[in-house]
């Protein structure tokens, strides 16, 4: 299933969801996409294999972080792992918006 397109993504952290918009495509394997909310950025590192999709975004609020998505595409829903940093690894939902 494809990934293409934008999606709302819910990640449940340890500082309570956090919710974004990303907006994604595809170039054979390889992922590229910008968040547009709440925080503006591009992700980088993205690859896609099959249902498999995984990516990094940058993030400064609350803190500067590295987050890496490790998320499966059933259709118009998302889901699978968020890790940043040292924190352990947070639940990533997604909806097809």
């Amino acid at each position: 299933m494809s990934i293409d397109g934008t999606w709302n993504l819910t990640v449940n952290t340890p500082m309570g969801a956090q919710a974004s918009t990303v907006d994604f495509t595809t170039d054979g394997d390889t992922l590229n996409g910008n968040v547009t909310a709440p925080q503006p950025g591009t992700i980088y590192d993205g690859k896609v294999d099959g249902d498999n999709a995984e990516w990094k975004i940058d993030i400064t609020v609350p803190m500067a972080l590295t987050v890496q998505f490790q998320v499966t595409v059933s259709g118009d829903s998302l889901s699978g792992t968020a890790s940043a940093g040292p924190f352990p690894p947070s639940q990533v939902t997604g909806e097809r918006a």
